[in-house]
């Protein structure tokens, strides 16, 4: 299965598609994940991220594409893959449409999950990661059992710059006036279908695998 998430910051694109990349035994590919690397590394695409990412903007198609090309170049993509965070723009999808083309590929499908504004300010600002193992909580959702403090690793918990407050709304505004239209257009391709995301992430997984017509 070849398969684009859609969903605004917070939606649960990410948590979803790592249980359908067990599920299809597909490679999950992040965006997000490839640009933290690089910042955490301190590489100069990294820097180049960190100064849009901190502020709740885009970063520029010209370093994004091309990671994204290299990395369906790969062999694990041949079978499938699951792209979340790409294409975030018309010009992205239009791209996206060519590399595929080139590549011999189409998308199977494009899953929007929607949910609501005010619902999604509220996970992302409540959400904490693992300064030292990366793993996430959430203040309300998902704590720890103690306070700010890693149950797996014991370290301190941090709230990550682009979910704080000012930041999510930002990304929200961002969101909405740049990355919607794709449902617009997967729609007028006849390969856009919705899930509504749920509070319980088994639910959420219950509507997806229902809009993707699988058991």
């Amino acid at each position: 299965m070849r398969l684009v998430l859609l969903g605004a910051p917070g939606a649960g694109k990410g948590t979803q598609a790592d249980i359908l990349k067990e599920k299809f035994g597909i490679p999950h590919i992040s965006t997000g994940d490839i640009f933290r690397s690089n910042i955490k590394n301190n590489t100069e695409l990294g820097k180049k991220a960190k100064e849009y990412i901190e502020k709740g903007l885009l970063v520029p198609d010209e370093i994004t594409v091309n990671i994204v090309k290299n990395r369906l170049e790969e062999e694990d993509c041949k079978r499938g893959f699951i792209l979340d965070g790409f294409p975030r723009t018309i010009p992205q999808a239009e791209f996206l449409d060519k590399i595929l083309a080139e590549l011999n590929m189409n998308l199977d499908y494009v899953l929007n999950i929607h949910v609501p504004d005010e619902e999604l300010v509220k996970r992302l600002s409540g959400r904490r990661v693992c300064q030292k193992c990366g793993k996430s909580y959430h203040v309300i959702y998902n704590p720890p059992s103690l306070e700010n403090i890693c149950d797996d690793c014991g370290s301190n918990l941090i709230q990550r710059d682009d979910d704080k407050e000012e930041t999510v709304l930002n990304r929200l505004k961002t969101y909405h006036q740049q990355t919607e239209p794709l449902i617009e257009y997967y729609k007028n391709q006849g390969k856009l279908v919705t899930a509504i995301g749920q509070e319980k992430i088994e639910d959420t997984t219950k509507e997806v695998l229902k809009a993707l017509g699988v058991n």
